[in-house]
């Protein structure tokens, strides 16, 4: 078994993985089994070398390819796998487990906690343990808010008031409010962002005004990406909500 912090070059895959690969075993039926984890690191070299290796001893080895892109997977390696696909964990899944972690443990976590560990998680059990470990380390009692403070994430009852600022109050006041409150909470706006999006979806907005919303928000996440001001940018999100707000009262 091979992983990204081992050599996993053209000289790893023509020497130790060729020999394992070619030698067969004596006493035992059965496959060899070389385990190749985030193979979308390795080279194009040590790719091509491979597929002559996977082809010629095929009788004897099995090969699992373990990778999170399959676009940087060539071709030919790919047409001589079968490819499964492992999707996000359904919450249906994870509670179970996590209840088991929690019952073994013994951590003393409320409903609304464990709703936040599945959705801050979305679908990755090895993150919901994480956040539920490190939860549970800062603070006696695992909490909705106690989870979201601890991995830094905004409440949703914070995102609610910047939304209801935004849609409600004058420009100034509500630029000096979201900014009191990032700097207490230490949030960032790209988090900010992330989460009001969801709101968008849920507030009433006629369709063409959610969409030109939609459209200014993702000029905004893009902004960020390239690593603008993010003082500029919260006062353009604003803009952008008190334009809405302006059109749907025109509308109305």
């Amino acid at each position: 078994q091979l992983n990204a912090s081992d050599d996993r070059g053209i000289d790893i895959v023509r020497g130790p993985i060729l020999s394992f690969a070619s030698t067969r075993t004596i006493f035992k039926k059965g496959f060899k089994l070389v385990i190749l984890d985030e193979a979308d690191a390795m080279t194009q070299d040590a790719q091509n070398a491979l597929r002559r290796v996977i082809e010629k001893f095929t009788e004897n080895t099995r090969f699992c390819l373990i990778c999170n892109y399959l676009s940087k997977i060539i071709p030919a390696l790919q047409s001589r796998c079968t490819r499964f696909r492992f999707g996000p964990l359904t919450p249906e899944l994870m509670v179970p487990r996590l209840q088991h972690v929690i019952q073994e443990e013994g951590v003393d976590v409320t409903e609304d906690g464990m709703k936040a560990l599945v959705t801050l998680s979305s679908g990755d059990m090895r993150r919901a343990l994480n956040i539920l470990q490190s939860t549970s380390m800062a603070f006696e009692k695992v909490t909705e808010e106690n989870v979201y403070t601890c991995t830094g994430h905004p409440l949703k009852s914070d995102i609610a008031n910047i939304l209801d600022w935004m849609l409600n109050q004058d420009f100034s006041t509500a630029y000096r409010k979201i900014m009191e409150l990032k700097t207490l909470k230490g949030l960032a706006l790209q988090d900010i962002l992330t989460d009001l999006h969801l709101f968008v979806h849920r507030v009433d907005f006629p369709p063409s005004i959610r969409i030109q919303l939609l459209i200014k928000m993702a000029d905004i996440e893009y902004r960020l990406a390239a690593g603008t001001s993010e003082k500029i940018q919260l006062s353009s999100l604003i803009a952008a909500f008190q334009v809405t707000r302006d059109l749907v009262v025109a509308e109305a």
